[in-house]
């Protein structure tokens, strides 16, 4: 039992790993590439919900005076 949980699991990796790197035809572009292209982005946006989250953070232990 335990070696057929582990083919179907280890299938089931491997099919999704070849859907995430499979290149579109219309774009050339696989899903990989296109994380990678939005990481610089997403990177920002993270660092900027943080210094906001500090900011609000700061405040709240002004007001309570923590």
């Amino acid at each position: 039992m335990g070696l057929l949980k582990t083919a179907i699991l280890g299938a089931a990796v491997y099919a999704g790993f070849k859907y995430v790197t499979k290149k579109d035809p219309v774009t050339g572009k696989s899903i990989v590439d296109d994380i990678k292209d939005k990481a610089p982005e997403w990177k920002e946006k993270a660092r900027d919900y943080k210094r906001e989250f500090e900011t609000k953070l700061s405040y709240a232990k002004d007001d309570l005076g923590i």
